[in-house]
């Protein structure tokens, strides 16, 4: 439960800005006085001991101290509203009052045994986390990072089928363990080592930068602004993507086109929200399985009813794949993560042992209920649909009145805003403008995500609680944002 600390003043995040800041949405919750080590020390520690490969968001890097739902406070008690949730990843809100409860609870009780006893949180879970999925799934493989959930689904699609090839989408991210890595079609998350033994890649049906789609194909609020041959029904640009799974696996895999699986999330993530036109997964999916693969939906992003219109992504594609990995929003933040498949698949597995120390442990099987319940009493797939459709309308303005802003597209809160330096050429905005934006955001309390091959991608993942006047919020700060570096520019 929450525990109010000292009376500490929060900060008027926008001070010295227009008076107009006052439309930052008011939150009563008091933040507990900040006692831990000083800025100046732990950015030592962070430049000197830990990984230079995860470097900070910000030129001025930010120190967080605590959260409640959608808010964030730094060490100096400056509030800010979090439009990106820790990566896509605080599904219910920070700190939420019953998740925390059930997690309190929990290890008063009982924090570890591992799967070589009974306990009853893992089967009572699993047993309501499968009422979320069509009867087909019926078994949960539980992990604790989507790394790892994708590891297992790649490694169970091998073992099952007797195929080798995996095909993954280029510009897609899946994970940064050593089998991940290869399937993670994105240069500027490569190193120089061999990881993509056995993976072939297709090319990324993104109807704003590839050669197909436009303005009638996406399932989305917000299209390509530019001309297709598209209809109702028959998106042609779906038809051509999906023809180049087909491409591969004429040329790419052993003889008689046999491949192991495909995995796909069902937006793209990290690669910038790229929405792939209307049913090219549908069609590439029915194109592996006809060749004897599995279908892997990546859900680690895009489950538990973040699209809005339905709880899982791929629900919206209309298709029914083999596995489904989950992560991220599964637990709120809590490190946990599963794979969802059939018996038949998962009982490959008992060719030899398999063991996973942490996953499905019964803090996490605690938590991950508690979300599930959360979901379901707040209504928070009805909010992402209602909110999220709301925040598209509003970036679409911000497209319309300024040059820079080349592209607004998602579904749900899954939700991506393209700058380049002008509408027509599509050149990426350079990475100093992106970076006086981005920064200028922080400043005035509102913190993005940054996603896209190049960088110049918003990534607009809140928690799945926040409101219209959240969104009119971000959007002032954002069009502050935009007409400074665009003023700065002329």
């Amino acid at each position: 439960m929450f525990k109010s600390g000292s009376k500490l003043k929060i900060f008027d995040v926008l001070k010295s800005f227009d008076a107009s800041i006052s439309q930052m949405p008011k939150c009563g919750f008091i933040p507990n006085e900040y006692e831990g080590p000083k800025y100046e020390h732990v950015l030592k520690t962070k430049r000197e001991n830990l990984t230079k490969g995860s470097p900070a968001y910000y030129r001025e890097h930010l120190l967080i101290h605590q959260g409640h739902k959608q808010w964030l406070w730094d060490t100096n008690g400056k509030r800010y509203l979090d439009l990106f949730a820790g990566i896509v990843t605080v599904s219910v809100g920070h700190c939420h009052p019953k998740v925390n409860q059930a997690l309190e609870e929990q290890i008063n009780k009982l924090w570890h045994t591992t799967s070589i006893y009974l306990y009853p949180g893992i089967h009572e879970y699993t047993q309501k986390l499968l009422k979320k999925f069509p009867s087909k799934f019926n078994v949960v493989l539980f992990a604790n990072s989507g790394s790892e959930a994708n590891d297992l689904a790649l490694y169970l699609s091998r073992l099952y089928t007797g195929n080798f090839d995996i095909i993954s989408l280029r510009n897609a991210y899946h994970g940064m363990s050593p089998y991940t890595m290869g399937i993670t079609n994105l240069s500027t998350w490569k190193y120089n080592i061999p990881t993509a033994f056995g993976i072939q890649t297709v090319m990324n049906p993104d109807v704003y930068r590839g050669p197909w789609g436009g303005k009638n194909c996406r399932d989305s609020p917000s299209q390509a602004l530019r001309d297709c041959n598209c209809e109702a029904g028959n998106c042609e640009a779906g038809d051509n993507y999906s023809n180049q799974v087909q491409d591969v696996l004429l040329h790419c895999v052993p003889k008689g086109g046999k491949v192991a699986a495909l995995i796909a999330e069902s937006i793209q993530g990290v690669g910038g929200a790229v929405q792939f036109p209307k049913n090219f997964l549908k069609q590439a999916a029915r194109i592996v399985q006809s060749a004897g693969g599995l279908v892997i939906s990546d859900e680690v992003q895009t489950g538990f009813g973040r699209t809005g219109s339905k709880y899982w992504g791929f629900e919206n594609h209309e298709i029914l794949p083999d596995m489904v990995t989950l992560a991220k929003g599964i637990g709120n933040g809590f490190p946990m993560a599963a794979v969802v498949t059939t018996k038949e698949i998962a009982d490959t597995l008992g060719q030899a042992a398999h063991f996973n120390t942490y996953g499905g442990n019964p803090m996490a099987c605690a938590v991950g209920s508690a979300v599930l319940d959360v979901i379901e009493e707040e209504k928070l797939q009805q909010n992402c649909e209602t909110v999220g459709n709301y925040f598209l309308n509003e970036l679409k303005k911000l497209r319309d009145e300024f040059e820079i802003v080349g592209d607004v597209r998602g579904k749900g809160l899954m939700i991506g805003l393209e700058l380049v330096e002008d509408k027509k050429s599509k050149k990426p905005l350079n990475a100093d403008s992106f970076l006086n934006i981005f920064e200028n955001t922080k400043n005035m309390g509102v913190l993005f995500g940054r996603g896209g091959l190049y960088g110049n991608v918003f990534r607009i993942k809140p928690p799945m609680c926040i409101t219209k006047d959240d969104v009119d919020f971000g959007i002032y700060v954002l069009k502050e944002s935009l007409h400074k570096e665009t003023k700065n520019k002329k």
